[in-house]
């Protein structure tokens, strides 16, 4: 299986591109967007965060920038909607990119979703409602209904809907990694033909830097078990960015045998095959998540 990677990292809050978003030195952004695509990147996240005082001309000028050195698609990436809708338009090749993310604010989807509409961009989907988050799978599909009828009565085709459930930190338990896995199961059903995308990261949040990336890597085997689309990663990963494109195919499979309830005997597997092993069984709540997890 193949999952399109976003690359994460040229973000308003990333050391290397932060600095130069806000002095507007394109070189940093421009040689980040140059190896992030080296090593496999399928689009280009452009994280501008809130952008409160200068999105609607920050956004445009990134996506200038980076479209001068790479034809890589790209995510545009703020809660700020007019800085959104700023960058779509100043895109050269709109239909290629994606808008992330229109929510179910209402205000926010009356302003965004018609433009989507008119760019033919892709659009992220964020099951997020007026309430906040959803409780559980069954608040995301009638999430992912109400959002669906939304854009294709605008003329977006579920084709070009990225539906992201939310991805939370384990360190707030398991209960919502496995919601989340349990709605993308049920998404076909729910939207045919839509797509679906994850901020990935967002799982190891909290946890200490050097583990992370194990809690990535495993979160996306386990949700390539349910056909994901795409994922917001880290393209510096080299094992991550494999696993994505289809490179790891024993290590997926151990992910994936656990999920069956068809669990390996540890002391058959590979020190690799171990770390997915205890790192599943963390995020499915088979063990308690705790700092030690690879060492118990």
């Amino acid at each position: 299986m193949y999952v399109h990677c976003i690359a994460e990292s040229i973000n308003i809050m990333g050391a290397r591109t932060g600095k130069a978003m806000k002095e507007r030195d394109p070189g940093p952004i421009q040689l980040m967007a140059n190896e992030e695509v080296a090593n496999g990147a399928d689009f280009l996240d452009l994280n501008i965060g809130p952008a409160r005082k200068d999105g609607p001309e920050l956004m445009p000028w990134i996506v200038r920038q980076v479209e001068e050195v790479t034809d890589c698609p790209l995510s545009l990436d703020t809660t700020n909607a007019d800085a959104l809708i700023a960058g779509i338009r100043a895109a050269a090749h709109p239909t290629r990119h994606i808008m992330n993310s229109i929510s179910l604010q209402p205000e926010r989807m009356k302003k965004l979703i018609p433009v989507a509409a008119e760019a033919g961009c892709f659009v992220v989907g964020l099951l997020w409602g007026v309430e906040g988050m959803p409780r559980d799978s069954n608040e995301r599909a009638a999430m992912t209904v109400d959002l669906a009828m939304a854009m294709n009565e605008a003329g977006i085709p579920n084709e070009r809907i990225l539906f992201d459930p939310i991805a939370t930190p384990i360190t707030l338990g398991a209960d919502q990694v496995l919601s989340g896995l349990q709605y993308l199961a049920m998404l076909q059903d729910i939207a045919p033909g839509a797509k679906s995308t994850v901020g990935l990261s967002n799982v190891s949040n909290g946890v200490a830097a050097e583990k992370r990336h194990y809690l990535n890597r495993a979160y996306l085997a386990m949700l390539m078990k349910h056909g994901i689309w795409s994922a917001i990663v880290d393209a510096y990963d080299e094992e991550l960015m494999g696993l994505a494109h289809g490179e790891r195919p024993e290590l997926v499979k151990v992910v994936h045998d656990i999920m069956d309830g068809n669990e390996p005997n540890p002391s058959d597997l590979t020190p690799k095959e171990l770390e997915y092993y205890k790192t599943t069984r963390v995020l499915m709540g088979k063990t308690i998540f705790s700092e030690a997890w690879l060492e118990l």
